[in-house]
């Protein structure tokens, strides 16, 4: 099967100790729609911001690349090793 490339939109929220944490990541149609998703996401109650990345990778052996940052809002932690 041929590289797919999938695109994300993730929030970030604070845990009740003040830590970044997470939210719901949602696949994207492409980067521009992940963009304003994530900038969307990024202005909801309880945000602190959002990311919106990519991958690339083959799905059917479960190989992917490392995430590509297309860009960040807000305030999310600055290590993204874990996308």
């Amino acid at each position: 099967m041929a590289d797919v490339t999938y695109y994300v939109a993730l929030p970030f929220m604070q845990d009740d100790d003040g830590t970044p944490v997470a939210g719901n990541a949602e696949e994207c149609q492409s980067s521009a729609v992940a963009l304003r998703r994530a900038e969307t996401m990024s202005r909801m109650p309880g945000s602190i911001g959002a990311v919106a990345f990519s991958r690339t990778g083959d799905p059917a052996i479960g190989e992917f690349g490392d995430a590509k940052l297309l860009r960040a809002y807000g305030n999310v932690p600055e290590d993204l090793s874990a996308l």
